[in-house]
């Protein structure tokens, strides 16, 4: 998976967010300098979060956006889909639909596999867990791996 900078900046635009008193509300300008995201690239992304649900927006004095339900209860899989559509693709197709023959026959498993993965991650991984610095049991001992660390 590659994580692009929309992914990476929406996923930062909203723990920003979560990271308000209840209720707290910021502007784009706010947010775009608490993380260092180019407040016109950042627009597009607010909208794309709003239209989702995962926030809402507020006009006039002292609104901004906030997040549209607990942070407890927004993925960070719900963040990356809103933004970049579904966790994995093939060629823009959904890894179940793909096909193919001869030595490549089970490469379809092994993306479905992928996808199974990815999921595991970004779906148990609430916004509420990365802004308290704590992430599930299960998640947090996959850095534990010997080569979690190492590019490649």
């Amino acid at each position: 998976m590659q994580i692009t900078a929309r992914i990476d900046y929406a996923v930062r635009a909203v723990l920003q967010l979560a990271s308000q008193p209840a209720g707290g509300a910021l502007s784009r300008a706010e947010i775009a300098d608490a993380q260092g995201i180019p407040s016109k690239y950042l627009e597009s992304i607010l909208i794309a979060l709003r239209q989702s649900g995962i926030l809402v927006a507020q006009r006039g004095a002292g609104g901004g956006y906030s997040l549209a339900r607990p942070a407890t209860d927004i993925t960070i899989a719900d963040v990356v889909r809103s933004v970049d559509g579904p966790l994995a693709g093939v060629r823009g197709l959904p890894p179940e639909s793909v096909e193919y023959g001869g030595a490549a026959l089970a490469l379809r498993d092994l993306w479905v596999a992928v996808r199974a993965s990815l999921r595991l991650v970004l779906e148990r991984t609430t916004v509420a867990d990365v802004v308290a610095g704590t992430l599930p049991e299960d998640i947090a001992t996959l850095l534990a791996a010997d080569d979690a660390w190492l590019r490649g």
